[in-house]
Formats: C-alpha cells, structure tokens, sequence
C-alpha cells in the first residue's frame, strides 16, 4: 500500500497536465443564424488532440503553447473551418461555420461516424429535423417524436400512437424534457402526434439506456428536446397549410448578432368544418351533430448575449387538446394540455469551467366537465412543477471531462378531482386528493481518457424523495466504456441504475389523457432498475455505419392495476395497486447512411419482457400475495420482432423521394377465454353472462406491416423557399 499510494497520485498528477498546457475555448455556432452548434468538432492539426461542443455549443481544449497552431472546425453538413493562430495563452474562439459545399460534405459526414466510434456514448439515437420533415407522415404533419420510432428499441404502443415502450419499458418510465423542462404527457388527438413542432425543434437525442449521470428520475429512457434559438442574422419565417392544421414560425434579431426570439404557433381546424356543418343541419331531426375537436401549440423563446461569458435565455411553451359537444340536454367538454416555462442563464468561470443554471416550470392537467338537464360534473388530475438545477463542466486537460451539479424539485399532485351537484344546490359532493413532495439530486461523472484505445465514462448519482414526512433515497452508480480495436471498430459496454418517484397509474397499454401521476408514498416505493448493455460499432467503407446491442434490464417495484380497480373517485387509490418485478431482455441491430443521395437505415429488434410476482397492499400497508390474476404475464407492449427499413433519395434539388417499411409481431391483447352465467340455476337469480378473463395479455394479435411513400417538392421563389 505504501509503494501503490504515492504510484497512484503521481499518475493524478501527471493526468492534470503542466503548466506549459493552454487552453483555446469557446463557441461554435451556425454562420447564417447564430444558432450554437450541438456536437461540433474541433481538432488541432498533427497533434492528434481534439474535442467537441457541448449541449450548448461551449468546447474546451488544452494544449501545448506552441507559436504556430491550427485548429479545424467542423460540423455535419457545415463546411470545415480552418483556424492558424499563436497559442501562447488561454485562447477565446468564437467560431461560426457556413453551410457545407458538395466537395467537403462527404468528409466531414464520415467524420460523424468517427465521433460515434471515438465516444463512449451508447444507446443512443439522434434524428434531425430535415429527415423528420422529408419521411412520409400522417395526415401530411411532420412529427419527430413518431420519426424516431423508426429507430430499433423504441417500438410504438400501437399504430399510430406516439406512446414509447423502450427496451420493455412502460410509457411513464419515459422522461421528456422540452428545454429541459418536463412534459408529462407528449401527445395529441389521444396519441397520433406529439405535442412537439418540427419547425421549432433544434434538437432532439433518446437515450436507451448507459445514462449519463446528469439524468435522473425515469426507468428506461430519456428524450431531450430542444428548441431552436432563434435568427439573429435576419428576420425569417416558415409556415404551412395541412390537411388538418396549419402553422407558422417567425424568428429573427432583437438586436443583431445579440439577441433574438422565436415564436411558432400550430392549431388544427377541423373543428372548423364540423360547426359548419352541424349549422348547416340545425333543426333536422335525422342529423347527429358531430363532436367539436381540435389541439393547439405555442413555443416561444427570447435568448440575450451579455458579453463573452454570459448569455440568457428564456422559453415556454403551452400546448392543449380541446373535445367537445353541446346538445339541448347534454354537454360535454373535455381538455387536456401541458405548459412548460424556462429561465436558463449560461456562465464561462473560465476557459475550463462552463456552467448551465435553470429554472423550470411544468404544469400538465386534464379537465372534464359534464352537464346534463339540471345537474353537471366534473372530474381532473394535475402535476405542478418548480425545478431549480445548476450544471457545471469542468475540463482540467484532455484527458478528463468533469460533469457535476445538483437540482431540486416541488411537485403538487391533484388526484382524482371531483365536484358535481344539482343545479337547486340539493345535490353537492366531493373527493379527491392532495399531495406534494420534494424530489432532490445530486451527480458527479468524468469522461476518462486513459488511452488512445480506451475511455470510459464514470458517474454517480445521489437522488432522493420525500413526501408527508416519508424519505426515500437511492444511489445510482452510472458506467459506460469504450475500447477502440482499430479505428473503424469499436466495443462498448454500460451500466445504470435508475429510480422513477413518480408512477403513471394507469389501466390500458397506451398513454391516454386521463392517466393519473401518483409520487411515491410510505406505502408506495419508487421503483428501481438496473440495466447492462454491450455492443459494438463498425464503420464500413466510410459510407455505412453498423451497429449492435445486447442488453438486460431488471425491474423492481413494478405498479399494475388489480382486476376491476376504482379508479375515479376513490380516495384510497393505493389499495387498487399490485407490486411485482419484471426482466426485459433484446438484441439491437442497425445499419445506417449518411452520404450520398440515398441515406437512411435499416434497424431490427429482438426482445422479450416479463412481469410477474405482483402482491396486493392491504389496508395497512402490508403485501398479501395475490393468489389468482397475477400470474407471470407479458405486458401489453412486449413484442418480440420490430423491423424498419428508412431510405430517402434526392432525385434532383427540388424533389426527395422517401420511403418507410415497418413489420411489427402482434401485440397482445386480454381476450376471455369463456364466459360463465348461474342462468337457469333453481334459486339463483337471472345474471347476464360475464366474460371470465383468467392469464392477463393472453392473446397476441398477427403480425402487422405497413409501407408509406412520399415525395417532396421544393419550390425556390424569390421571396424565400417552399416544401
């Protein structure tokens, strides 16, 4: 121990580098709209040193002082930037890239792949707006939460429904961050789009599992999203008119090259027609007048540069579903949305110290009110959340990348609202219930380059909850490794533990307005998962880039639904709740192409997931093994083979032809298997038949496939272009 000590903070040492070390940092951004370049690329030229961009375009590289340096930047798309310079002391560069020309765009596409190749990162997918906007969709609306199911491991709930089930997964263990604000429920028209606008989206990453510490709260995935920024070069604007909604962005420069906003706006108008035509038949009798529908979006966000190290930025969004329908006796209103708000200042201490500070507001609810010849009702269930975070990437040479950070949050649940009366007053009840609780955490990860071969990424996290004076707390040890055989093949391995405080209660297999956020409590635990994945990357022929995936995931404190739950108005909620554990296990395939006029992908999942050892809670919070219903079982959304083959041409500048296939194994459905009745039984009374249920999920539907084709048409006008 005395020879290994003084061995090991000598290696320490030497790893934080010398005083000859300088370092050059600063921020890559797009040249035509100022908008900070995610993940770009920056290298000094023939000493084999680089890095790239964080989440919010800052980089920082350390090298040796030497008189005569150059530096290339460079981004997917974006032609390279070269920069000589003396490096003598510690450099600020502010670097702004143009779009790339045709010569360039192959080299730096297959430098892509090396990034992926060169990061520990795995598990992860990426989507970018313009394959979003050129794939075939439905009803003529873009949508690049449903694009990304296109990607293996994150298969639908159902056709058409933006409900994720990652890696065996349900669709609460999902967490969603708009501006890293959280949005609880991500759907519209009761799930066949998403409440994300293609044209104010920046950005959008999934992790499937080798989270990064920062990232906390959900079981199986994480999707951040985030918004453009806004033109500060000029003012522009996009629109369109769909089939079923319409939309526009304005952006542009509150004071040039410092300042700007963006403000994008969608809404449906089917509604529209429909009032027409139930005017049109107001007074037949043999009409039925048709229901009232339609969703709306608003994003919005201001961003300000005080100086080099300063820069603020603020962003919302509010976002509604509206159902409704008016009779002579009977009306009926039903909406459901999101609001979200972020205040975000963003710090440089220094040339190695970067630091992202966030205030965060989200609100989702749903309302549904009902009015019949003297008497109404009404039902609901909210979240509120305030969210304070600070992040901090420290980088003391090229060997470590430092993460760390801490946030809190205050949630307020409203659970199963209810108010109804008589119009006389005669008839007035109530229920419902409260709660509020603290969650709380803290992480620390670096990013290790402990050879030319071989990184890794180690973190830990510290989470906790804390609810009417019951605490929970979990620690989450996060590792994620990366060994380079040559390089065009790379080997990776992770693991993660995660804790998820809150639960979607829920009673179908898809995400419906109505489902009910319910936190941890003394008689509910937070759920838990640990997952391992390893895999390996291959670049090949710099065109192709494959890669593959195995992974297992334990499950615990798993929440179901007994057989004939209450659940509206019902104050005691817990004692419809079953506990039980569940295993999810695949195998991952992908090959993908960047260049050429003819990109795409082709990805294939194999998985398997099982429930099973439910208890019941009885009325003092002990489990009581449920003796029949709660058999091992495959959830809903365990399907065993998903297939989707991506390929966009471009036939010329104006016109991309895009095409999509899907093959999916059936999904399971609970079907009875009989019925019983005690019709005809001396001395029993008439009762109708009832279906006996029995194995829950017990048969699976036949396989389901589907090809879409589209084609886009650019127009180039002088006033701008159009799609």
């Amino acid at each position: 121990m005395k020879t290994f000590l003084p061995l090991w903070l000598s290696l320490f040492v030497l790893t934080l580098g010398t005083a000859q070390e300088v370092t050059v940092s600063g921020s890559i951004a797009d040249a035509d709209n100022g908008e900070t370049l995610i993940g770009a690329t920056v290298v000094a030229k023939g000493l084999d040193q680089g890095t790239t961009s964080n989440a919010y375009g800052f980089y920082s590289l350390s090298l040796p002082a030497r008189d005569s340096l150059t530096l290339t930047f460079s981004y997917v798309g974006y032609q390279p930037q070269q920069l000589s310079l003396y490096l003598t002391k510690d450099t600020t560069i502010n670097v702004e890239l143009g779009t790339g020309v045709e010569l360039d765009e192959v080299v730096v596409k297959a430098n892509s792949y090396r990034e992926q190749i060169n990061s520990t990162e795995m598990s992860v997918e990426a989507i970018s707006t313009r394959e979003a906007k050129i794939l075939p969709v439905l009803l003529g609306e873009s949508d690049i939460l449903k694009t990304i199911q296109l990607k293996p491991g994150i298969p639908s709930g159902s056709e058409g429904r933006t409900g994720l089930f990652v890696r065996g997964g349900a669709s609460d263990q999902n967490l969603i961050v708009l501006d890293e604000a959280v949005v609880y429920n991500a759907n519209h028209l009761f799930g066949f789009f998403s409440t994300f606008n293609t044209d104010a989206v920046k950005d959008l990453k999934i992790y499937k599992g080798g989270f990064p510490a920062q990232y906390g709260g959900r079981l199986s995935s994480v999707i951040d999203v985030k918004l453009k920024e806004g033109n500060n070069q000029e003012l522009s604007g996009s629109g369109g008119v769909g089939l079923i909604a319409s939309r526009l962005t304005l952006e542009g420069p509150i004071k040039e090259g410092k300042s700007s906003f963006i403000v994008s706006g969608r809404r449906t108008y089917v509604d529209l027609l429909t009032s027409q035509v139930n005017r049109a038949n107001e007074g037949n009798e043999d009409f039925s007048p048709i229901p009232d529908y339609y969703f709306y979006d608003l994003n919005a966000k201001v961003n300000y540069k005080f100086g080099e190290k300063d820069r603020l930025f603020l962003s919302g969004y509010f976002g509604r579903d509206v159902f409704g329908f008016d009779g002579d006796f009977f009306d009926f209103n039903f909406d459901w949305g999101n609001a979200t708000g972020t205040a975000r200042w963003n710090h440089v201490f220094s040339p190695k110290l970067f630091a992202n500070t966030t205030f965060t507001y989200s609100d989702y609810q749903y309302n549904i009110e009902n009015r019949i010849t003297g008497f109404s009702f009404g039902i609901g269930s909210n979240i509120e959340d305030i969210n304070l975070k600070t992040d901090f990437y420290y980088t003391p040479n090229n060997q470590h990348t430092i993460r760390f950070g801490a946030m809190a949050t205050q949630h307020n649940f409203t659970v199963g609202r209810l108010q109804a009366g008589s119009d006389d007053g005669i008839v007035s009840f109530s229920a419902g219930q409260s709660f509020d609780g603290l969650e709380f955490g803290a992480y620390v990860s670096d990013e290790l380059e402990l050879s030319e071969a071989f990184s890794a990424n180690v973190g830990l996290r510290f989470s906790g909850f804390n609810n009417d004076g019951k605490t929970y707390v979990g620690l989450e040890p996060r590792l994620a490794a990366r060994y380079k055989l040559s390089e065009r093949l790379a080997l990776k391995g992770s693991y993660a533990r995660m804790y998820q405080y809150l639960h979607l209660i829920a009673n179908a297999g898809v995400t419906l307005p109505t489902d009910i956020w319910y936190p941890s409590t003394e008689r509910v635990a937070p759920q838990r998962s640990d997952q391992v994945a390893v895999g390996g990357s291959y670049i090949l022929g710099d065109q192709y880039f494959l890669n593959l995936e195995g992974y297992y995931k334990w499950l615990d404190r798993q929440l179901q639904f007994v057989d004939g739950a209450q659940i509206f108005v019902n104050d005691n909620l817990e004692e419809e709740f079953a506990v039980g554990e569940g295993r999810a296990y695949g195998m991952e395939f992908s090959i993908e192409k960047k260049q050429g006029r003819l990109t795409g992908w082709i990805g294939y999942t194999l998985a398997l997931t099982r429930l099973q050892n439910f208890e019941t809670l009885d009325p003092n919070g002990r489990f009581a093994q449920e003796s029949e219903g709660f058999g091992p079982f495959n959830p809903i959304y365990d399907r065993r083979h998903d297939i989707s083959v991506v390929a966009m041409y471009e036939i010329s500048r104006r016109l991309t032809a895009s095409a999509t296939f899907v093959y999916g194994s059936g999904d399971l459905t609970w079907l009875p298997p009989g019925r019983f009745s005690f019709q005809g039984i001396e001395g029993v009374p008439f009762e109708a038949v009832v279906p006996d249920f029995r194995e829950r999920n017990n048969f699976r539907l036949p396989a389901y496939h589907r090809l879409d084709l589209g084609l886009v048409i650019k127009f180039f006008p002088k006033w701008g272009k159009a799609i």
